[in-house]
């Protein structure tokens, strides 16, 4: 009677273990599993982080050429402007030259 309660507790004993063991076995399957869709997100994550960056780099290059681009025009555009104020000031002293002579030879 002894040695069969003893081989009952051992069975249940060896029972308790292996139910223990496969549920050690679940859990980490379930952690494994977890950790990889964490990963997976966050990947997803970063790879379009790394994607709008790589745009946000291409539109800073193109917006600095186009920008280099406006301000050798606007340099040449202001070159235009003071060239022809110089000439307009030029008009003014040939008039005003003009008028005088005029003023001259009436007198």
């Amino acid at each position: 009677m002894l040695s069969r309660l003893l081989k009952e507790h051992h069975a249940k004993q060896n029972e308790r273990k292996e139910l223990q063991e496969r549920r050690r076995r679940e859990a980490i399957a379930a952690a494994t599993c977890l950790t990889e869709a964490l990963v997976d997100h966050l990947n997803v994550g970063v790879a379009q982080a790394y994607v709008n960056q790589r745009k946000l780099d291409h539109e800073v290059k193109t917006l600095q050429v186009q920008a280099g681009q406006f301000s050798k025009q606007t340099s040449q555009w202001i070159s235009m402007v003071e060239g022809f104020n110089q000439a307009l000031k030029e008009i003014g002293d040939v008039e005003n030259w003009s008028a005088k002579i005029y003023c001259l030879s009436k007198h």
